[in-house]
């Protein structure tokens, strides 16, 4: 195995850090801007459904119609 970088290990401590607090936002803050971080492309609202495998077909067409949508943007 091969080892690339090195990761900074904090202690887990008692009290807070401001530094670190302002680390986790960066890294929050990056996390939603990575191409759709912030959208699951299902609508909201409450679904029932009689199987799963029509769960799982409603699923799949919410994510191509999201993934069709996000291509024409990027167009």
């Amino acid at each position: 195995m091969r080892t690339i970088g090195r990761r900074k290990e904090h202690p887990i401590t008692f009290s807070a850090s401001a530094e670190l607090l302002v680390e986790g936002a960066r890294f929050n803050d990056e996390i939603h801007r990575l191409p759709t971080g912030n959208t699951t492309h299902i609508p909201k609202g409450l679904y029932r459904f009689k199987s799963f495998e029509e769960a799982n077909q409603h699923q799949q067409d919410c994510l191509v119609a999201g993934m069709a949508k996000i291509a024409l943007e990027r167009k």
